[in-house]
C-alpha cells in the first residue's frame, strides 16, 4: 500500500481543517455535551469530506477508498472521539445503503444534502432489547396505502437530537428474526416523531446521543431504501462500512496519545531524572507503538481488499476487535504514566480514557466480533 502525492496533500488539508475548525472548539463542545453539526457539516461538505467515495452526480468526489482512510486517521487526532464519530455517522453509517440501494428520487432528496452537509442524518437501529442482536428489533412499520405507519423506540442514536432525517431499521412484516425488515428514511419533522431524552454518556460527550420515540409516524412507501424486506441484509453491509470507519481512526488517536505522553515524560522528573529514562516506560510505549503499526497495516490491507472489490467482512471484524482492545491499552497506559495528573478531568488523558472505551462496544461489541470470527473460521 503506497500513498501518492495527492493522498499526502489531502492528508495535510484534512489536518489543517481539523486544527482550524474542530480543535479550538473541542473543550467547549465537550462541556456543552453537543457540537453544532449544522454549522460544522456544511464546512466539511464544501471540502468534499462527507461524500469522498460517492458518485459526483450527487455531490460526491468519486475518490478512492484511501482518501476515507486518511480522513479517519486525521479526524481521530482532534482530541475528542465524539466529533469523528458523528461525522462518521453522516458519511459512512447513515448513507451507504442509500447510496447503494436507494432510488434516484431518494438520492436527490436526501443523499445530496447529506453530502453537502446542509442536512444532518443519523442511523437508527439499536433498541432497548436489541443492541448487537439486531434480529431482535421490535420497531414496526405497518403498510397503509402508499404509506407506512411507524411505531417503536430507538436507543443510543448518534446525532439523534440534531438529525434532519434518519435511516431507520424497522419490521415491515410479521416474519420473525432477520426476515421482514426494511430500511426507511424518516424525516424528524414528521408528526409523531420525538426525542424522548438526550442521553448523558461516560465519554464521547461532544456527540449528542438520544432515545427516540415513533408514535404513528407516517412514512411514504417510496422512502423504503432498496428492497422491502431486505433491510437486515442491507444493514449488515452498512455495518461493515461502519466498522471499517471506526477501526481506521484508532491508529491516529492512539499515535497522538503516545506522542503527547512521550513529550510529557521527557519533561516530568521523578527521583532526579526524567520519567522517560525509565526503561520500563520506554519499552512499554515502544511496544504499544509497534502494536499500532500492526493494526494500521491490517487497516491498509482491509482498504486494499475493499478497493479490489473483495468481501471485507473478516477484515473489518478483526480490525474492529483489535483496534478497540488496543485503544483501551493505550488509554490505560497513558493515564498510568501521567499519574495523578492523568486522573484529573483537566488533563487530556481522562477524556481519551473515557472516549476509547466505546470502540469495544458500539457498532458491535467485542463479543459479537468474536462470534462473527468464530463462525467464519469454523470454530462453532
Amino acid at each position: 500500500m503506497r500513498f501518492t502525492e495527492e493522498h499526502n496533500a489531502f492528508r495535510k488539508m484534512v489536518r489543517d481543517v481539523v486544527e482550524r475548525e474542530i480543535v479550538p472548539f473541542v473543550d467547549e463542545w465537550e462541556k456543552a455535551g453537543i457540537f453544532p453539526a449544522h454549522e460544522l457539516f456544511p464546512k466539511l461538505g464544501e471540502l468534499g469530506l462527507l461524500g469522498l467515495e460517492y458518485d459526483p452526480a450527487y455531490g460526491g468526489q468519486g475518490a478512492d477508498h484511501l482518501f476515507t482512510v486518511i480522513t479517519c486517521e486525521e479526524l481521530a487526532r482532534c482530541g475528542a472521539g465524539g466529533i469523528p464519530m458523528a461525522i462518521g455517522v453522516q458519511s459512512s453509517m447513515a448513507t451507504p445503503s442509500l447510496a447503494r440501494f436507494g432510488s434516484e428520487e431518494l438520492k436527490q432528496k436526501y443523499l445530496v444534502p447529506a453530502i453537502a452537509g446542509t442536512q444532518v442524518c443519523s442511523i437508527a437501529v439499536t433498541e432497548s432489547g436489541a443492541g448487537s442482536d439486531v434480529a431482535s428489533i421490535r420497531t414496526k412499520a405497518v403498510r397503509d396505502g402508499d404509506e407506512f405507519v411507524l411505531n417503536g423506540t430507538k436507543l443510543y442514536i448518534t446525532n439523534g437530537t440534531q438529525a434532519d432525517w434518519m435511516c431507520v431499521l424497522a419490521r415491515t412484516s410479521d416474519e420473525g428474526g432477520y426476515r421482514g425488515m426494511s430500511q426507511l428514511i424518516v424525516e424528524t419533522s414528521s408528526p409523531g416523531f420525538s426525542v424522548s431524552r438526550k442521553l448523558d454518556k461516560l465519554g464521547q460527550r461532544s456527540s449528542d446521543t438520544a432515545e427516540l420515540l415513533f408514535e404513528d409516524v407516517r412514512v411514504p412507501a417510496a422512502n423504503v431504501i432498496g428492497t422491502e424486506g431486505r433491510g437486515f441484509q442491507q444493514q449488515m453491509s452498512q455495518f461493515v462500512i461502519e466498522r471499517m470507519f471506526a477501526a481506521y481512526g484508532s491508529p491516529g488517536s492512539c499515535r497522538r496519545a503516545l506522542e503527547k505522553t512521550r513529550d510529557y515524560l521527557k519533561q516530568r522528573e521523578a527521583f532526579g531524572k526524567p520519567l522517560m529514562q525509565n526503561q520500563y516506560i520506554a519499552f512499554r510505549l515502544a511496544e504499544l507503538s509497534a502494536q499500532i503499526d500492526l493494526v494500521q497495516a491490517h487497516n491498509y490491507a482491509c482498504a486494499e481488499a475493499y478497493m479490489a472489490g473483495e468481501d471485507t467482512t473478516r477484515y473489518a471484524t478483526v480490525a474492529k476487535l483489535m483496534t478497540g482492545r488496543l485503544a483501551r491499552q493505550v488509554a490505560d497506559t497513558c493515564m498510568q504514566f501521567y499519574g495523578g495528573m492523568g486522573y484529573m478531568e483537566e488533563t487530556w488523558t481522562s477524556r481519551f480514557f473515557r472516549d476509547s472505551r466505546l470502540l469495544s462496544i458500539g457498532g458491535g461489541a467485542d463479543e459479537v466480533m468474536l462470534q462473527v470470527l468464530a463462525q467464519l473460521d469454523g470454530f462453532t
